[in-house]
């Protein structure tokens, strides 16, 4: 019987702790992507996309297995921005986000075999901080607030990137209150020389 992988077991940027904020590495990873924008709770757009991404991942995850190597579908991701980040931390004005729905690939599929609608690409996130949310998406902005605007600057960072959410329940079987989800945000230096991050927990 052929072994399953489970990444999420093999890449620490899959495991986050609630109430501290960690400073991890994240090496370049590849993912089925598909963009939009706009209130993820009004239209049928981001519910969509997800239903896109799931058939192709268990399309490449079964013909790798076919191929002699099996692993866990890994779970939803999305990347989030807008042109005022104080969208996600203030007035949480979902009309004006952007978003790209994501779930995670290794190395060596058969590119041929994604498609509907769906890009492969890879993300280069690298230095990153990230903590654990358990709750309600919407309960997010306090956390968000400590993040980017206490623990970031006091450890001699800045942000870049986009804001990264992973999903590690299914909101369709999970109560709100019992959601988890790894809040991250990638990182770098301030410009300024001499500005180097220490890596540190809060």
């Amino acid at each position: 019987m052929t072994a399953k992988t489970d990444f999420k077991r093999e890449l620490s940027g899959y495991s986050a702790r609630r109430g501290r904020f960690d400073i991890v590495d994240v090496p370049d990873l590849r993912y089925l992507m598909v963009d939009g924008e706009g209130d993820p709770n009004a239209g049928t757009a981001f519910g969509d996309a997800a239903e896109a991404l799931y058939p192709v991942a268990y399309r490449l995850k079964f013909a790798s297995k076919r191929a002699g190597r099996d692993y866990v579908v890994m779970p939803l991701e999305g990347l989030w921005w807008a042109d005022d980040m104080e969208s996600f931390t203030a007035s949480r004005d979902k009309s004006r986000w952007h978003w790209t729905l994501m779930i995670m690939v290794p190395d060596g599929i058969d590119e041929d075999l994604v498609g509907d609608g769906v890009r492969l690409g890879t993300l280069s996130e690298g230095r990153c901080v990230q903590t654990l949310h358990v709750g309600p998406f919407d309960a997010e902005a306090e956390t968000l607030e400590r993040m980017h605007h206490e623990f970031i600057p006091a450890n001699g960072l800045r942000m870049t990137g986009r804001h990264h959410e992973i999903y590690l329940s299914d909101p369709r079987r999970t109560a709100p209150e019992r959601l988890r989800t790894i809040l991250r945000q990638p990182v770098a230096p301030p410009r300024e020389e001499g500005g180097a991050g220490r890596r540190t927990s809060g």
